[in-house]
């Protein structure tokens, strides 16, 4: 009985050093998370600023009449001096160059991913002769910057425009906005089926059969049941895009030979003129007018980003 008494007595107390010993453990746990944590938001919002202020500059800057400028360059403006944005957008030609922008991204944006869904689908979901070639390009595609071949590029439109010269003698294939769009998602694709093939392959197969079961064919599977599961991977890959698009200089530079031309180069030319006229509140003007579109699309996609894919799919 003794034994048993004593057994029953030590058993309460290593029960509480247990508890004890895990009460402690889970504290400096939650002190190394906690410091862990507090290290990690400082170093976030070092990073933030470094972009923030910078930002918040340029827009204050944009208001500043130029008699503002010869002051201190933190002071806020005396007053909205809209006509900085008139100056930019309509007598400094950003207007138009913002307009050329506007259709080739987004004809570009409408090639790249009419080509990228469905052969991302192809070689994510179905095995047929030369599939493992495709990727094996595709994935060697990646490693090429475009900026590289852009002088063949040139060359090769230079040649067809003169094959054609004699049915087109003002030539089609240079200086032509619609042709710069295809380029831009020509040199695209790589990247982008890369992404969406391993977003589609990673969908479970009962999604498939699902759809079969209720009589589905392959393109109408495809279409509405894939490419709304994609949505997540499809936003971010226009991201991407739009972003590749909206600020490339070199290759429409090259391509754009004429009087039109996209923004970022309209960019160039504005801040040559406002260095040479010193006018910077026109300058930092066409700096907010550039960022508008990419803020705007941002917003748009960004909750597209964050959501669940798979979430309830099957049911």
């Amino acid at each position: 009985m003794s034994e048993v008494q004593e057994a029953t007595q030590l058993q309460p107390i290593d029960s509480s050093a247990q508890q004890i010993h895990k009460s402690t453990h889970r504290r400096n746990n939650k002190d190394k998370w906690t410091v862990g944590r507090i290290l990690s938001h400082i170093v976030l919002f070092i990073v933030s600023l470094t972009i923030i202020v910078p930002s918040i500059w340029v827009l204050v800057a944009s208001f500043k009449q130029q008699s503002e400028f010869y002051g201190s360059p933190w002071t806020w403006p005396k007053g909205l001096f809209f006509q900085n944005y008139v100056d930019a957008f309509i007598d400094s030609g950003i207007g138009q160059s913002f307009l050329t922008s506007v259709i080739v991204t987004a004809t570009a944006m409408v090639i790249s991913m009419c080509v990228a869904l469905p052969c991302s689908y192809a070689l994510a979901r179905y095995d047929f002769p030369g599939k493992k070639i495709l990727q094996l390009a595709v994935q060697g595609l990646l490693f090429v910057n475009v900026n590289y071949i852009v002088v063949p590029i040139f060359l090769l439109l230079i040649g067809a425009d003169q094959v054609i010269r004699q049915f087109l003698p003002s030539g089609f294939f240079i200086d032509n906005i619609f042709i710069l769009a295809l380029v831009y998602g020509a040199t695209s694709l790589p990247f982008t089926i890369y992404l969406l093939e391993d977003f589609f392959a990673a969908i479970p197969k009962e999604y498939e059969e699902a759809a079969m079961i209720d009589g589905a064919s392959l393109g109408r599977t495809m279409v509405q049941i894939f490419f709304p599961l994609a949505k997540p991977a499809i936003s971010m890959a226009m991201l991407f895009n739009f972003l590749s698009y909206w600020n490339d200089y070199v290759i429409s530079m090259t391509l754009l030979t004429g009087d039109r031309e996209t923004v970022q180069v309209g960019m160039l030319n504005l801040m040559s003129t406002a260095h040479s006229a010193t006018n910077y509140g026109r300058l930092y003007a066409g700096m907010v007018i550039v960022a508008i579109p990419v803020i705007i699309f941002y917003i748009i996609v960004q909750k597209k980003l964050l959501q669940v894919s798979t979430g309830g799919g099957i049911k």
